[in-house]
């Protein structure tokens, strides 16, 4: 599915945020990417969707070099991205940000499917009101929804836990793990929050210095071994 090899990349051409960083995700396999702040995860999810430019290496999506394609490119190719912060539009409804996340691809119906107000039912009781006037949680599930009505192969999520009450980010992590489980989503999922990536992740990636240092697929094993988490996230 996605297969990264030693990429070179950061904010201005030739910068090293990312230093001979290297990854592979399989096709319905759901990773998390793990790090200290400014160690380069955003950084990453980012110049895979093409927002930061890549010096050196190879991004290869689904048999097909991709590495310099610009933001819409990759969502043709089947690349949903939930960024920090969630950046949906505050002067838009439900409904209409939800519209958004189908501009990159014009292959489907520029129509909100039903199935989409059914991901989280409060998305379907306020599908009037304005994305701006909702609770962080709330904005969060309509963001994701929107990366999932252009009906990505990969989904990248950012921090989905920032900022949001226990109980929705308990239901995010439920939601996903069964779309994922049902639908073979491929999942890429930066986070701090050890809860949810241990109640979603097959495999966890831990990054030091703008590369892998470490990975895991014995995940459930952090729980009574949490030293690779004290090594790579305590400050």
């Amino acid at each position: 599915m996605l297969k990264v090899g030693n990429l070179v990349a950061g904010y201005q051409t030739g910068s090293r945020v990312l230093d001979g960083f290297s990854l592979h995700i399989e096709p319905g396999e759901v990773v998390a990417l793990l790090g200290r702040n400014g160690m380069g995860k955003t950084t990453f999810l980012k110049a895979l969707m093409g927002h930061v430019p890549v010096s050196e290496g190879s991004i290869n999506f689904a048999d097909e070099e991709v590495a310099g394609r610009k933001p819409y490119e990759m969502a043709r190719r089947g690349v949903g991205y939930v960024p920090q912060g969630r950046e949906i539009f505050s002067d838009f409804t439900v409904e209409e940000n939800l519209l958004m996340g189908l501009l990159g691809r014009p292959d489907l119906p520029q129509k909100v499917p039903d199935w989409a107000f059914e991901v989280f039912p409060v998305l379907h009781e306020r599908r009037k009101q304005r994305g701006g006037s909702m609770s962080g949680g709330q904005q969060q599930q309509l963001a994701i929804v929107r990366a999932l009505v252009g009906q990505p192969r990969l989904l990248l999520l950012d921090e989905p836990s920032e900022g949001i009450q226990p109980n929705i980010v308990e239901e995010i992590g439920k939601v996903l793990a069964r779309i994922a489980r049902e639908q073979g989503l491929t999942i890429l999922l930066v986070e701090q929050n050890m809860e949810l990536v241990l109640g979603m992740a097959q495999r966890c990636l831990f990054m030091e210095n703008g590369a892998i240092a470490y990975e895991t697929s014995e995940v459930q094993q952090l729980r009574t071994d949490p030293s690779p988490i004290h090594r790579y996230l305590s400050v």
